[in-house]
C-alpha cells in the first residue's frame, strides 16, 4: 500500500495542498491521472466545484485530475485508477455515500492492490478502524461507521491541544478520544495541523513538522516525534 494521510489539504498561510506538494510530486511520480472523489462536499459546495479545486492544487503535479461523481462506472473506476484522493469535508457524509453506493470494500481492494492514495482530513479518517474519531456533525446517518481498515487504529485530524488559557469549560478535543476509547479499544493518532503519515507497503512514518499525540486504550498519551516509526 502506498499512502498518504493528512491531517489538513490546508494550513495557515498556504494554498490548498501547497505544504504537501513536495511530498505529492515524489508519491504520484509517473501518474499521469487521479481520480478525485468529492463525496464529503465541504461547506455543502458541489462534486463539480470541488473537483475543480483539486485539479487547481494538482495542476503542477498530474496531468488529469477526474473526479468520480463523472464516471459512469464509479466501482470500475476506483478498481482501475492508479491514484486516488479523497478530499476533506464531513466524514458522515462520505461516509454514508461509500456505504450506499458500495464503494467502500471497493476502495480498499484497491489501495491494497497498489493503488496510491491521498486522503486529507475525511480522506484520512476513512482510513483507521472507524470513523468515529471524526471532529464533524451527524448531519447524515450513514449505515455504518466502519471505514477502509488500511491502519490498525483511528485518526483523529486537527487535534488540538488543551488551551490553559481558555474560559471555555466544555470538553477537550482529548476527552473526546477517551470517552470514545472507554467504549471502543482502538488505538488513536491524533494529527496536529501539517502533519500526515506515510505508508509505504507496511512501513509506516509520522511526517512534517509536529508530533503526533498517541492514546492507547488504558494508558497516558504520549507523543510521537516526526520521522518516527508507526507500529503498535
Amino acid at each position: 500500500m502506498q499512502a498518504i494521510i493528512a491531517s489538513t489539504s490546508t494550513i495557515h498561510g498556504s494554498s490548498y495542498l501547497e505544504y504537501l506538494k513536495p511530498a505529492l510530486k515524489t508519491h504520484f511520480d509517473k501518474v499521469d491521472e487521479v481520480l478525485f472523489i468529492p463525496f464529503a462536499r465541504p461547506g455543502g459546495i458541489s462534486h463539480q466545484h470541488y473537483t475543480e479545486k483539486a485539479k487547481k492544487g494538482l495542476e503542477d503535479i498530474v496531468h488529469i485530475v477526474k473526479g468520480l461523481h463523472e464516471c459512469k462506472d464509479m466501482k470500475k473506476a476506483i478498481s482501475e485508477a492508479k491514484a486516488i484522493f479523497v478530499g476533506g469535508g464531513n466524514t458522515f457524509l462520505l461516509v454514508k455515500q461509500l456505504h450506499d453506493l458500495g464503494l467502500m470494500s471497493v476502495l480498499k481492494q484497491s489501495i491494497i492492490k497498489g493503488t496510491k492514495y491521498l486522503g486529507t482530513s475525511a480522506g484520512s479518517n476513512i482510513c483507521g478502524v472507524s470513523m468515529q474519531t471524526t471532529n464533524d456533525m451527524p448531519i447524515v446517518y450513514p449505515p455504518s461507521f466502519e471505514t477502509l481498515g488500511i491502519l490498525n487504529f483511528n485518526i483523529n485530524p486537527h487535534y488540538q491541544d488543551p488551551d490553559s488559557s481558555s474560559t471555555h469549560k466544555g470538553e477537550t478535543r482529548e476527552t473526546r478520544i477517551k470517552e470514545f476509547q472507554n467504549l471502543n479499544p482502538v488505538i488513536v493518532v491524533g494529527l496536529r495541523e501539517g502533519s500526515w503519515i506515510k505508508m509505504e507497503g507496511s512501513h509506516i512514518i509520522l511526517e512534517g513538522n509536529l508530533p503526533a499525540i498517541i492514546f492507547e486504550p488504558g494508558k497516558q498519551a504520549y507523543e510521537l516525534s516526526p520521522k518516527s516509526l508507526i507500529n503498535f
